[in-house]
């Protein structure tokens, strides 16, 4: 025992010590330290609404049992078996907005509201491959039957393809005029079909990268788009009740698929026949086939099919899933004999000998699938025993799962799951700490939940009125909700129960404030009154025995005005009180009587606080602006704009000046009250922040916003210097002003339907600044190398080498030609066109005749051959006219084009001497590799349908 108050003692000296240094450092002048608070968790939210909900496969599990949602930044794979989060695909800053699972399984493809997309790895949860195109958020993404290819459609109008495996981009397709909606790939043609809110659909060649058909049927938005029947036909959904449907009848070379057209005859006054068919139909034909009424007469929010495009889902704005059949062609065939059969009975004649076909014949209505509440996305999974899996990601923050026999006359769906404990379904407007920092309170419209600040589970949730404002009693045993209704709700947190309802106000119970002694509570409501309130024990009407908590109404201060907010003064000489008329007023709390009336905000303040000292009172308003003042005089200290939309709440550190604001604007600001400087903005949150709370320790904020999530901050060790703060901020400002400027533009080059994938970024200019210093220091070596060669030739004898540069040293005294190579091979492949589209024209015939050596010494020759051909095609008009450049150019072209076929002629042989192996050892083991095996049962499968079908019309 006297050993611990012995070392209790020291450590309270050394604190009293570091306490004083730190006076005398202040003394002496030197600018006062900040900490830096950084992001530590994101919780409580289970799906956030901007983006879709899809089925993963995880390490070769259960499909079906996995489900990927997005989490603002971050994208969380639940087991909806165990209702838990296995993992979490970590994002940045930006909000996502698409998620796409690869056809392997393996990856899924991630898309941002910045723009970019990444790919992350479902087994490491790692992302090696990320994508820069777009200049807003990406509204689709798919994958090509190989998982090759990649096509993204965004909200500035543009789809881009991009080769997967390269890492780079291949092309950017314009043509439409409003946000993507949905691009889908053509399994075995080189085609692509995009939808968008122009209300147009549009078909591209992708060998040619141009639009050769755009269909204009629909009067409103294209807002989803299916294939169906083998791509035989297409389904798409606008805003009405209509799915429409389009016969599609691919042409070959010179052959059309279809039948026929009939050519009108030529009569004497025709004019002179044209070509025999329109530009628009030599790839394929498209007509309108039907449609297909939903029940719902609102526009369409999602379609999607299973992976065989036998099952058909859609949904509106509302809470019901239409759930569709597509019946095979030979249950088509069979249907309709069946119906020609009767009404040949029926007419009693042999003259009927076709019946006609409806859409509705071959796509049937299932089922509807009723959720808790509105759907904002759906996916589907259907196994081959005919079990069909259904995942709904809800509006309010939920995620449910339903199971149906698609094999039954009259399936229904059953629910298999619901995720609802992880996080609340309506907004959180009031947060608390326990006076401990361990426990965290949240309560919105429905519930209230308590959380374990370390480990982020949910200990309690409780059933509760809307709630505005919300506190923790001295103790940590119960907490006190005050509600919309105007009543104060008590609750017991060890039995989870609500011990006491009080009807406090006739209006929103807007505030409530502990009092310092801790002995009661003050409430502000939207009745004009304030009312203070202590705290009794009584007995337990139920259990008889236990005593528990309640509130006895004391005394009430009449106002003019509607009350906001109301807080204690520490010392609880005073209370503050903001009201409906855009002032604070303050008054003695023993007497209640007028102290000082604060004015100056142009708009009701929403939030205030006091400082630990009772000497300030900070306010913040719907004005965007933070008032800081003198409580002993209530003087204006300093008036500052604080956030671009309304500050919501404002709370000071414990034991300091500094206090937080939180804003409309999505941000969450630090300020210095005695220096009246900004110090930090914490970005993270993607909607209007509602509420925030400090922790008693100050180590720790809580935040909520509309995005559903709960945000917890952290304080680190690392210092804040104002400076640094600033010059990211402005470093921020110029990426923006980037993201916002003109694509690249091609010289010599038109604007047309096709354009370069990339865009111009930080990145890729710091990209070209690389490539720009490499070449500088190779001009530099290479003159000292010319130089001493000079010199060695006038002294007749051979001179000690000069001194190499210090970065080749350090790269293991590599040559300046391999440093280039290599500063140009570690540029992101997806950004190297456009950084080399950045590098002037002054730098490129040094380029140009290092690629030279590059290629002759089998060096990179892929990436020097890419490198190449997009200068040429870039510089073209410059290099043609430069004569001192065309002896490089020939050079260029002999040696480029022998090595290639060199390196062609060695793949062919590899892939000879593989095949050559394969046929080995199948012969010697009898064993067929899988390729080869699947691409025999395609062909048998193929010639029975072919046998089928002749069968059929021979019949």
């Amino acid at each position: 025992m006297l050993n611990f108050q012995i070392t209790h003692g020291a450590a309270k000296l050394h604190n009293l010590t570091a306490l004083d240094s730190s006076a005398r450092l202040l003394s002496m002048g030197l600018t006062k330290q900040y900490l830096r608070y950084a992001a530590s968790a994101v919780f409580g939210v289970i799906g956030s609404q901007k983006a879709n909900i899809a089925y993963v496969t995880l390490r070769g599990g259960e499909r079906g049992r996995y489900v990927a949602v997005a989490a603002c930044e971050h994208v969380f794979i639940w087991d909806v078996r165990k209702a838990e989060k296995v993992l979490i695909l970590q994002g940045n800053k930006q909000e996502v907005t698409h998620l796409c699972p690869s056809p392997d399984g393996v990856h899924i493809a991630v898309g941002y509201e910045d723009g970019a997309v990444r790919i992350f790895s479902l087994l490491n949860s790692e992302s090696n491959v990320s994508f820069s195109g777009h200049k807003s958020a990406v509204t689709v993404i798919r994958y090509d039957a190989l998982g090759a290819r990649l096509v993204t459609g965004s909200r500035d109008t543009d789809v881009i393809v991009w080769d997967v495996i390269n890492e780079c981009g291949l092309y950017r397709l314009k043509g439409h005029k409003d946000a993507i909606t949905q691009a889908l790939f053509l399994k075995d043609r080189n085609l692509l079909v995009t939808s968008s809110k122009d209300t147009f659909v549009k078909w591209w060649d992708l060998d040619t990268q141009h639009c050769f058909r755009t269909m204009v049927g629909h009067r409103s938005e294209v807002w989803g788009m299916v294939l169906l029947n083998q791509e035989g036909r297409l389904l798409t959904g606008s805003a009405d009740s209509e799915l429409r449907a389009w016969d599609l009848c691919y042409l070959q070379e010179g052959q059309e698929v279809g039948e026929p057209r009939v050519k009108k005859a030529k009569g004497l006054l025709d004019e002179e026949e044209g070509p025999d068919e329109d530009p628009e139909e030599r790839i394929l034909s498209c007509v309108k086939a039907g449609s297909i009424l939903r029940q719902a007469r609102d526009r369409v929010v999602s379609m999607t099919t299973d992976a065989k495009a036998k099952v058909l889902a859609c949904h509106g704005t509302d809470a019901v899933l239409e759930v569709f059949t597509v019946l095979p062609q030979e249950e088509v065939q069979r249907r309709r004999e069946k119906k020609l059969k009767k009404a040949k009975k029926k007419a009693k004649s042999q003259g009927v000998e076709a019946v006609a076909q409806k859409l509705g014949d071959e796509i049937e209505r299932m089922t509807n699938i009723k959720a808790s509440s509105k759907i904002r996305s759906v996916d589907c999974l259907l196994s081959p025993s005919g079990e069909m899996k259904v995942a709904l990601l809800l509006q309010n923050n939920t995620v449910e799962t339903f199971t149906l026999k698609t094999t039954e006359k009259s399936p229904q769906a059953n629910k298999t799951a619901r995720l609802t404990l992880s996080g609340h379904r309506t907004d959180v407007r009031t947060l608390a700490f326990s006076s401990d920092n361990i426990a965290v309170l949240s309560a919105s419209a429905e519930t209230v939940k308590v959380w374990n600040r370390s480990t982020l589970q949910v200990i309690r949730t409780m059933a509760c009125e809307y709630a505005l404002c919300s506190l923790f009693v001295p103790g940590d045993r119960q907490i006190i909700i005050g509600t919309k209704s105007g009543k104060i709700q008590i609750f017991d947190l060890a039995s989870g129960r609500l011990l006491e309802t009080t009807d406090a106000h006739n209006g929103e119970l807007w505030a409530i404030s502990l009092s310092p002694d801790q002995r009661g509570i003050v409430t502000g409501g939207a009745d004009k009154t304030v009312k203070f309130w202590e705290f009794e024990l009584i007995k337990d009407q139920e259990s008889g025995q236990n005593k528990r908590l309640t509130v006895k109404h004391t005394r009430t201060l009449q106002l003019d005005e509607g009350v906001l907010c109301v807080r204690y003064s520490p010392d609880q000489r005073l209370l503050a009180v903001s009201l409906l008329d855009c002032t604070v007023k303050v008054f003695y709390t023993d007497t209640l009587k007028f102290f000082l009336s604060l004015y100056g905000h142009k708009l009701p303040v929403l939030c205030l606080d006091i400082s630990h000292d009772s000497a300030l009172i900070a306010t913040g308003s719907a004005d965007r602006n933070v008032k800081i003042w003198g409580l002993d005089f209530g003087d204006c200290h300093r008036s500052m704009f604080a956030h671009d939309d309304s500050v919501m709440f404002l709370q000071f550190v414990p034991k300091t000046h500094l206090f937080f604001t939180a804003g409309k604007d999505k941000k969450i600001k630090q300020w210095d009250a005695d220096k009246f400087e900004h110090i930090q903005t914490l970005e993270g949150h993607h909607r209007e922040v509602w509420c925030l709370s400090v922790s008693p320790s100050g180590d720790y904020i809580v935040s909520s916003s509309h995005d559903k999530s709960l945000r917890l901050w952290e304080r680190t060790r690392e210092p804040i210097v104002l400076e640094e703060e600033k010059e990211m901020e402005r470093e921020a400002e110029f990426e923006e002003s980037l993201a916002k400027g003109e694509e690249p533009v091609v010289p010599g080059e038109t604007k047309g339907e096709a354009g370069p994938a990339g865009k111009k970024t930080i990145e890729t200019v710091k990209a070209a600044e690389r490539i720009m210093e490499a070449l500088e220091l190779y001009r530099e070596e290479s003159k000292k190398l010319e130089d001493h060669r000079t010199a060695c030739e006038v002294a007749g004898k051979q001179l000690p080498p000069p001194q190499m540069n210090p970065i080749l040293i350090a790269f293991g005294n590599i040559s300046p030609s391999r440093y280039v190579l290599d500063v140009v091979r570690k540029v992101k492949s997806s950004e190297l066109e456009v950084s080399l589209l950045v590098l002037p024209f002054p730098y490129v015939p040094d380029l140009l005749s290092l690629f030279t050596q590059f290629i002759q010494g089998g060096s990179e020759v892929e990436l020097v051959c890419r490198c190449l051909f997009f200068l040429l095609r870039v510089h073209f008009g410059q290099i043609s006219s430069n004569q001192m450049l065309l002896p490089v150019i020939d050079g260029l072209r002999s040696t480029t084009i022998s090595k290639v076929q060199e390196i062609r002629d060695l793949l062919g042989f590899n892939s000879a001497g593989l095949q050559f192996l394969q046929h080995e050892i199948e012969g010697k083991e009898d064993v067929m590799f899988f390729a080869d095996a699947t691409g025999r049962v395609d062909e048998k499968k193929r010639k029975r349908k072919k046998r089928e079908r002749a069968i059929l019309t021979v019949t």
